[in-house]
């Protein structure tokens, strides 16, 4: 599954706030950190963990300067 920066992707399990199953991809390298869309925590994964966990990806960035 293809994945950038800025995309908007969603989970396999919730976020314990219940605010939101959203979440952004903030920064990319070997460790890949994401951000909850609802009460903004940063959670930071290694890329094979995020990769297991990830289900889809909502919305591509497109504004790739």
């Amino acid at each position: 599954m293809e994945y950038g920066l800025h995309d908007i992707i969603e989970m396999k399990k919730a976020h314990p706030c219940k605010k939101s199953t959203q979440w952004e991809i903030i920064r990319m390298g070997a460790d890949i950190k994401v951000k909850c869309l609802g009460c903004g925590a940063i959670v930071m994964f290694s890329r094979r963990d995020f990769e297991k966990r990830l289900k889809k990806v909502i919305e591509h960035n497109i504004s790739e300067s």
